[in-house]
């Protein structure tokens, strides 16, 4: 038995050359100057150039063989040998649209009139009083309908200058920076557009809007499945996507395509949860009766079928929609019983989006291809 030495390790291993190579691998600079000797036991590391050698398991091999054969046959070295490469270039990250937005989260309904808009204004205005930052997209280009309920009808954005690029200032109301096609057209004019000139306005207010940092931006979506869906997908990685609906049956109907939609395997957007809108009616003189205009526990019964979180169930009282139609959302008054249901129902929206982030990574945006 040979006495194992750092200068026996070297030369022995001045017997091994790259492939395609003249000069050893210890002349070269490979073999790194880290040998460690305990007893029999025998360490270092070899440097290789290419970040996925394709020779660096045979090297490896080799240097084992060598070392056994012509230094000490009981020396441990297999397993020893770490290879070392160089470091591989940064991957460019993805160019995101809205580079300092924490979380997108789309509203969406699978019909309209189930008060889509007035959850997610009022949603909007619960996450602002809790201290987040938050951007509202009214997204539902056919029936913009944000601008009456934040009371912004006639608001006009003026464009500003953000490094070098003129961009949409959104107006803030309530604490949130909204942006909605309503401020670009007359409210009593018609918007006839093809699904491309939809997808397109859509597109700018989310690309050419100064939102800077969020932790949330709110998008309400039209009702239904349509062009507009689709292009939202492949342009944003949402973070998901909340279901409003009422209990009737027409209405959850229509949310379940919506929800199959989003879970396809082609789009994949998670799904945080359903809101289930006028689950009760409330009247004002009677607050503690209830009454089941539109059938009961429909949305909560479709969630669970569907394995999906409800977030809230959010009763049908006149003050919301007075609220709503005055443009001082019901989730401004700290107070009032449905302020305070509003409020519940964003503690949990945040809840489930960090649970989401947790869990899963990123959303990417959707390839979807023509053929």
């Amino acid at each position: 038995m040979s006495r194992i030495t750092e200068q026996n390790i070297l030369d022995a291993l001045k017997a091994i050359t790259y492939p395609g190579e003249n000069e050893n691998i210890v002349s070269s600079g490979m073999v790194q100057n880290d040998i460690k000797i305990e007893g029999n036991k025998v360490s270092f590391s070899i440097r290789f150039r290419k970040a996925k050698d394709p020779f660096y398991k045979s090297v490896i091999k080799t240097a084992e063989s060598v070392l056994l054969s012509q230094v000490d046959e009981s020396m441990e070295i297999k397993g020893n040998i770490t290879p070392i490469f160089p470091e591989l270039p940064p991957v460019p990250a993805e160019d995101k649209i809205l580079p300092y937005v924490k979380n997108v989260v789309a509203i969406h309904s699978g019909k309209g009139g189930v008060g889509k808009s007035t959850v997610t204004s009022n949603l909007a205005v619960s996450l602002a009083k809790a201290g987040y930052k938050v951007g509202l997209l009214d997204a539902d280009i056919y029936g913009p309908s944000i601008p009456r309920m934040l009371h912004l009808e006639g608001s006009r954005p003026v464009l500003v200058e953000v490094d070098g690029n003129e961009l949409i200032d959104p107006p803030v109301k309530y604490g949130v920076k909204v942006l909605s096609i309503g401020f670009f057209v007359n409210k009593e004019d018609a918007i006839v557009w093809r699904g491309t000139m939809a997808s397109n306005a859509m597109g700018q207010l989310i690309r050419e809007g100064n939102w800077g940092e969020l932790d949330y931006l709110l998008i309400d979506l039209p009702p239904g499945t349509s062009d507009i869906h689709l292009s939202l997908i492949q342009m944003l990685g949402l973070t998901g996507v909340v279901v409003v609906t009422t209990p009737q049956n027409v209405a959850t109907d229509d949310a379940r395509k919506g929800i199959s939609m989003f879970r396809d395997e082609k789009i994949n957007v998670p799904i945080l949860g359903v809101v289930e809108n006028m689950s009760w009616f409330t009247p004002a003189e009677l607050p503690q009766n209830r009454y089941y205009i539109f059938g009961k526990d429909g949305g909560k019964i479709m969630a669970e079928e569907l394995g999906v979180k409800l977030l809230g169930q959010i009763p049908l009282v006149q003050s919301v929609r007075e609220a709503a139609d005055s443009g001082d959302p019901i989730a401004t008054r700290d107070d009032a019983i449905m302020g305070i249901a509003f409020h519940n129902l964003a503690d949990n929206l945040v809840a489930a989006v960090e649970a989401r982030n947790s869990e899963f990574p990123p959303t990417s945006k959707v390839e979807i291809t023509h053929r």
